[in-house]
């Protein structure tokens, strides 16, 4: 604000005789001109003084602060300016990562550390510990459950390897494994985990038939798919470990699933009847070959016993051949005596005495029934 130098009132401020500072300039001639100088400096440190003891605790009435009480707001002040522009703290589920003037200088452990003011150090804390999700295929907004899980077939449908297409819904969970790599090295961590993740089951199903995709190689696909994101993400040295790929469904396209499971019944009324016929094949084969295998035993058991049946009777007649030859009438009786057994051994006998005087009829007592018949009967109640 301009000074009023106008000689007739002599030197003065405008509007007022004080100066800005309450009090007027200070003339440096006479003569009526007048100068103007600044305010004082010691009477502005005195004011200042007065309203600081007013402020503070036993300021008042005149007395003087006790320098103890002095002392301990100047360090209660330091510390609260050394913790807020000097520390920082890490929680147990972060790792810090300080810069030095924008570039990387060292990782914080959790916990308090120290830093320099910003700018010139600045700290960052990601969560390393979290487990991300990123779901390919589907619309995952947990914000909004209306949308939550909506397809989205660009992402979801991939040509097999037998030229077949099929709809595939999956997650991929992901953790941060080096903290200054994920920070500088992508500027989009969970678009470029997604484009990855797509990418690897793309190749992964073009190198695959559908059959397996839809049935028993789930598993299979799971672990290829995170070998193969885990690798473009090395290479890129994102800072990121994979940790699981889930497949949260596997389908055809709705177009023609109607005809996919009229397919899938088909084979499996198939598989059904190849099991049903392989139990029937397992049932009557070995009864097939245990029969032919008792036939043959019989067969051979047979020619052997015929074989030296046959060799016995020629023995024996070669036998009764030499007797003959050594005592002819002997031999020929004696023939004749077995012979006459031999018969009636068989038959039922009747004796006829011609010289009797009655009918000339003998009852004959088989010995050898009669014994037979007395061991089979039973030896208690009065025998006969």
């Amino acid at each position: 604000m301009p000074w009023n130098n106008q000689s007739s009132g002599g030197g003065g401020w405008k509007g007022g005789n004080g100066g800005p500072w309450g009090q007027p300039p200070r003339n440096t001639g006479g003569g009526g001109s007048g100068g103007s100088t600044p305010p004082d400096l010691e009477e502005l440190l005195r004011r200042s003084q007065d309203r600081l003891k007013r402020v503070l605790p036993g300021g008042g009435g005149g007395r003087k602060m006790n320098p103890i009480a002095i002392i301990g707001i100047l360090v209660i002040v330091v510390a609260f300016l050394a913790y807020n522009f000097f520390t920082f703290r890490v929680e147990p589920d972060e790792q810090g990562v300080v810069l030095f003037f924008g570039k990387y200088d060292r990782d914080a452990p959790p916990g308090l550390n120290f830093r320099l003011p910003y700018p010139i150090e600045t700290v960052y804390t990601p969560r390393v510990t979290r487990v991300n999700r990123v779901t390919i295929g589907q619309f995952a907004d947990d914000r909004n459950s209306g949308t939550a899980g909506r397809d989205i077939p660009e992402e979801s449908l991939m040509l097999t390897g037998d030229e077949n297409i099929v709809d595939i819904d999956f997650s991929v969970l992901w953790v941060i494994n080096d903290a200054s790599d994920f920070l500088f090295n992508m500027e989009d961590p969970e678009g470029t985990v997604k484009a990855a993740a797509e990418s690897a089951m793309r190749e992964v199903v073009g190198n695959s038939n559908i059959q397996p995709l839809l049935t028993q190689a789930r598993q299979i696909t799971e672990t290829e798919v995170q070998r193969l994101i885990q690798e473009i993400m090395d290479s890129f040295q994102a800072g990121v470990q994979i940790t699981q790929v889930q497949l949260l469904k596997v389908d055809p396209p709705n177009e023609v699933i109607a005809a996919f499971r009229d397919v899938q019944a088909a084979r499996a009324d198939q598989e059904r009847l190849q099991n049903e016929a392989q139990t029937y094949a397992n049932r009557v084969i070995p009864e097939a070959r245990g029969q032919a295998s008792q036939i043959t035993e019989a067969a051979i058991a047979y020619r052997d016993r015929i074989v030296n049946e046959a060799q016995g009777q020629a023995s024996r007649f070669t036998q009764v051949y030499d007797s003959y030859k050594a005592s002819p009438d002997v031999t020929r009786q004696r023939m004749y005596l077995e012979t006459l057994q031999d018969i009636f051994s068989t038959t039922n006998k009747v004796i006829i005495d011609e010289g009797s005087s009655g009918t000339g009829v003998v009852p004959y007592l088989p010995l050898d029934e009669l014994n037979r018949s007395r061991t089979s009967s039973p030896t208690t109640g009065g025998g006969q």
